[in-house]
């Protein structure tokens, strides 16, 4: 059967960004240089930067990897004296490393794996961090991102990943952290960055940064994207996907500034479902499962039905006033939807044939729709009581979000039987190709191309869940001296959520709802003992009530559709999940402050985790914990050499499984790698040559709580080179696993897991005026 036909309009919108990228790049040398010379003469006042709050005008070292403050006013100190764990990757980091999606830029940061979707699950990123998933828990510039997708970073500013528990600043959630993407605005100044990158596997991107400013105190920016590739090392897998983002800003450099922001992304690949655990039985501990191809590993066990369709759309109107000069209110409102429509034909290992040499192709299917609305107001400054000062920002949210989800209807039992056992059952070496339908295949040589001749057809049957979010929120940071200061935050929210489920002719099949009211917060004491370091000890908390994802991540505390063994709906009435974290640590700031070192040590706890206590019933009385010690590096070491580094040690266990889940009490939790460190570094040979490499290192990981599912432990090298043809134009080649390394990325909890790209060559060619 080909493959179904594309429901977005992908393809004349990318190809005129295609085109508009092509045009610019194939300007003259000359005129290029005449552009850059009229732009020289510019005021010095157009330089940009990127102040805690707004763009304000203001220049900064835009090629540093050191990043002083977070983008967040609910972060009421800079990074060196807020005590928690929080890395920052900057722009600079995204360009060097040639990252082309979030998934790329967060490999930069130890502590942070991917676990892999399916159906239920659905498709997307889904990082966990601290060992915790955090599938929910991305951020836009500081407003929560709901909805499964696969981010792209071309219109992103630079990446802020919080570690520990932080309910507080982002709401529920955030068990082990969260991630927020700082988006890119218009700012005072005219500039353009343009390029293109052409690579092995077919690859081809576009790209295009673009602000003007139109007055005074207005600008616009315009950001665009068409990407198209294969997969190094897989067989079928391909993507493309492309993005618009305008921004425009008025007010700047005054006291009301007001931004417009907009983002559409659409994507439309080839998903690729990965590699079938080979299959014990039963599977042990003792001997887990890894994944086995059959001896090929660029085997692709989908079929040409196979597709994964996306959009994304983001509008955005922020208000800011300065009502004084040590005060600042502002306002933010966004409505945004994500949407999801896939085939994806998983190697389905559970019928213990991946041993015999076949293997069943089981289709996975989604629909669904993501919409939201946020209103969050923020009153932010510093003021003075009894001479100590108070650096504060105190606010209220207001989020609707609905999700719709459904999908296919795969037939995949239409070819006549031998016998009357299923196909699923029936998966045998004698049973590859014609005779099941060719949904069973060989194992070490799959063909995608085989004739498939199944029915597909839309199933309107699903689930509606909805959401209403109120908080209240205040964190200050009191200075009690210039050697101590406390931190503070405290959030309230209030969580109401409800579900229905249908028939594909609408009648209801079950709903229900749950209302949760929680509060969250962290403290945080911070002694300088110089003015360029600081040792600090804090405890976060967080809350994860039923229904935290709305059906768009794996939730562990699902608001309904749980049933006992005989079929029956058990109840949704559940207390939130509660995790709290104990860390201390240290900052410095070095080389005259060209360098920063921190290190930390954590226990993060997660109590009250739902648990099946028999049957029918469920409570909350399960127990996690994750402890280890972290340690980065960002800056320059010289005025030539940049490092951007870090180590994480995680040990990790099931304290409580619950009364049916003893067995697997003091058991490794799956996607938390003991051992996790990244290295990357640059070095400018001379002002126009700068060469670096990376390498990054992930320990063996489990799939699933029980052990038996695992990957296996890897180092991936990479390396680049850039050079400078002139002021204005300048190529990079970036070659990523080095190596050609086999390695697995993603680890679901049974069934499969994910391939990484082998060894993947870039070359850009970028201008910027």
């Amino acid at each position: 059967m080909a493959r179904q036909p594309a429901q977005l309009p992908v393809s004349s919108p990318r190809l005129l960004a295609s085109a508009i990228g092509v045009a610019i790049t194939a300007g003259s040398a000359g005129h290029m240089v005449f552009a850059a010379e009229k732009t020289d003469s510019k005021a010095s006042g157009n330089a940009i930067a990127l102040d805690a709050t707004a763009i304000t005008g203001e220049a900064q070292d835009s090629t540093s990897y050191q990043v002083e403050k977070a983008s967040s006013p609910k972060y009421t100190a800079p990074l060196i004296d807020t005590p928690r764990s929080v890395t920052v990757i900057p722009q600079q980091v995204l360009k060097d490393t040639g990252a082309l999606n979030m998934q790329d830029a967060l490999r930069t940061v130890p502590g942070i794996t991917f676990g892999a979707g399916e159906g239920g699950n659905p498709q997307g990123d889904r990082p966990f961090i601290r060992g915790f998933d955090a599938q929910g828990d991305t951020y836009l510039d500081g407003v929560r991102d709901t909805g499964s997708q696969s981010r792209e970073i071309f219109a992103v500013e630079n990446i802020e990943v919080s570690k520990g528990p932080n309910s507080a600043i982002g709401g529920r959630g955030a068990a082990g952290g969260s991630i927020n993407l700082v988006s890119k605005k218009a700012h005072l100044g005219n500039s353009f960055d343009g390029g293109f990158t052409w690579g092995s596997d077919q690859t081809q991107r576009y790209t295009l940064d673009g602000n003007y400013q139109f007055s005074d105190t207005a600008a616009g920016r315009l950001n665009l994207m068409s990407h198209e590739s294969n997969v190094a090392g897989r067989d079928k897998v391909d993507y493309d996907r492309w993005g618009i983002a305008p921004s425009l800003a008025f007010g700047l450099g005054t006291d009301t500034r007001v931004n417009l922001d907009y983002y559409h992304l659409e994507s439309n690949d080839t998903p690729d479902s990965g590699i079938p655990y080979s299959f014990s039985s039963p599977r042990t501990k003792s001997n887990p499962d890894k994944p086995y191809a059959g001896g090929d590993d660029s085997n692709f066990y989908g079929l040409d039905r196979d597709f994964r369709k996306g959009r994304t759309d983001t509008a955005t109107f922020a208000i800011e006033h300065d009502l004084s000069d040590s005060l600042t209110i502002k306002n933010t409102l966004r409505h945004g939807t994500s949407m999801q429509d896939y085939i994806l034909t998983q190697p389905d290992d559970s019928k213990g044939n991946v041993n015999n040499g076949s293997l069943w192709r089981r289709a996975n299917t989604r629909v669904s729709n993501t919409e939201t609305t946020t209103n969050q107001t923020d009153l932010f400054g510093n003021f003075y009581v009894a001479g100590f000062k108070n650096s504060f920002s105190t606010g209220v949210e207001y989020t609707r979000e609905q999700s719709q989800k459904s999908s296919y209807n795969v037939n995949t039992d239409t070819t006549p039987r031998t016998t009357n056992v299923p196909a699923s059952s029936n998966c045998t070496p004698a049973m590859i190709g014609a005779s099941s339908g060719y949904n069973c295949t060989s194992l070490s040589n799959p063909n995608p191309n085989d004739p498939w001749n199944g029915a597909i057809s839309r199933n309107y049957a699903g689930t509606d869940t909805k959401a209403n979010t109120y908080a209240l929120y205040a964190f200050n940071t009191l200075e009690l001296s210039e050697q101590w200061l406390v931190n503070m935050g405290l959030r309230y929210d209030h969580f109401d959520t409800e579900y229905k489920t249908y028939t594909a002719a609408g009648a209801t099949t079950a709903k229900g709802d749950d209302v949760s009211e929680f509060v969250t917060g962290q403290f945080g004491v911070v002694y300088k003992p110089a003015e360029n370091g600081s040792i600090y000890a804090s405890y976060a908390t967080s809350a994860t009530p039923p229904g935290n994802t709305l059906g768009e991540g794996m939730d562990g505390n699902p608001l309904g559709g749980t049933k006992d063994r005989a079929g029956n709906l058990l109840s949704s009435d559940m207390e939130p999940e509660t995790t709290k974290n104990y860390e201390i640590g240290t900052k410095w700031d070095l080389l005259n402050d060209r360098l920063s070192l921190t290190a930390d040590i954590f226990r993060t706890e997660k109590e009250n985790a739902r648990v099946q206590v028999d049957t029918t019933s469920y409570e909350n009385a399960g127990k996690t914990r994750v402890q280890g010690v972290e340690l980065s590096a960002s800056g320059k070491i010289t005025d030539k050499w940049q490092v951007f580094a870090g180590y994480a040690f995680m040990d990790s266990e099931q304290v409580d499984g619950g009364p049916l889940n003893r067995a697997t009490d003091g058991n490794q939790l799956p996607n938390t790698p003991k051992n996790s460190a990244s290295l990357w570094t640059t070095y400018q040979v001379t002002p126009k040559l700068t060469i670096g490499g990376g390498a990054f290192y992930v320990d063996d990981v489990f799939g699933n709580v029980a052990n038996t599912t695992m990957v296996d432990s890897y180092v991936r090298y990479d390396a680049m080179a850039a050079y400078k043809l002139t002021k204005n134009v300048d190529l990079q080649l970036n070659v990523q696993n080095l190596t050609d390394e086999t390695y697995y990325d993603k680890a679901f909890s049974t069934h499969f897991a994910s391939q990484a790209a082998g060894r993947t060559a870039l070359l850009s060619t970028n201008f910027h005026f």
